[in-house]
């Protein structure tokens, strides 16, 4: 399960691979780190098209003010997720790279290892296939709490392939990387677009960085 990703390209990189007509998102910063219940750009569509925007990382695990939540959905056909399958709940999350911990610990470093992923070097930018969701609650940190109506987003989750396997075999994030992937998550019937939850063949996914906290990668 994916908790932690990194956006370091810039808007205009991001609204060109989605072709995104709207940005909502203000001056953006990088973000070598994202971490679960922090705002983070997605893309959905709206009436004036496709629109940069900032979300919360985490649907609530129960209706309820301080509920703990989830950050992937590994079982679309469950209950939880059904209701935000519909076309309009479905977003696009931009990423450059995502982060899994080793599932045992490493023996020279005494604890389970972060391993960074990408698709290549250079951390290409691609979009995890999404959904979010409103919600009305408290969200952030005791210290910094956050109430009121939030916009809520998770993504999807399948099965590893090969090169994360050897890291983490419980799962990772489903990765649409064409035009024509993003479109049909975007629009597509529910059966149609369920069928893009499968993983990246193992030449498109190489292991970037390890044992760090973020992404050592450059913005661009």
């Amino acid at each position: 399960m994916c908790n932690l990703y990194s956006l370091t390209k810039g808007q205009e990189a991001i609204r060109q691979l989605v072709n995104a007509m709207l940005d909502a998102t203000g001056n953006m910063p990088p973000y070598p780190a994202i971490f679960p219940d922090r705002m983070a750009p997605v893309v959905q569509n709206t009436a004036g098209g496709r629109e940069l925007t900032l979300m919360r990382w985490g649907f609530p695990k129960l209706n309820r003010p301080g509920a703990t939540y989830n950050t992937n959905c590994r079982n679309p056909g469950s209950p939880f997720w059904k209701p935000w399958l519909k076309p309009e709940y479905r977003v696009l999350v931009p990423a450059t790279s995502f982060c899994e911990p080793t599932d045992e610990k490493d023996p020279e470093l005494g604890r389970k290892a972060w391993t960074w992923f990408a698709l290549s070097d250079d951390r290409p930018l691609f979009v995890f296939a999404g959904l979010w969701r409103p919600w009305t609650g408290t969200r952030g940190t005791k210290k910094e709490p956050v109430g009121g109506e939030h916009r809520l987003y998770a993504f999807l989750t399948t099965e590893p392939n090969g090169v994360v396997k050897k890291v983490h075999t419980k799962a990772m994030p489903v990765i649409l990387r064409t035009a024509e992937e993003m479109d049909v998550w975007l629009r597509a019937p529910v059966d149609e677009a369920l069928q893009l939850q499968r993983p990246l063949p193992d030449d498109d996914v190489v292991i970037v960085a390890r044992d760090q906290k973020e992404d050592p990668a450059t913005a661009a």
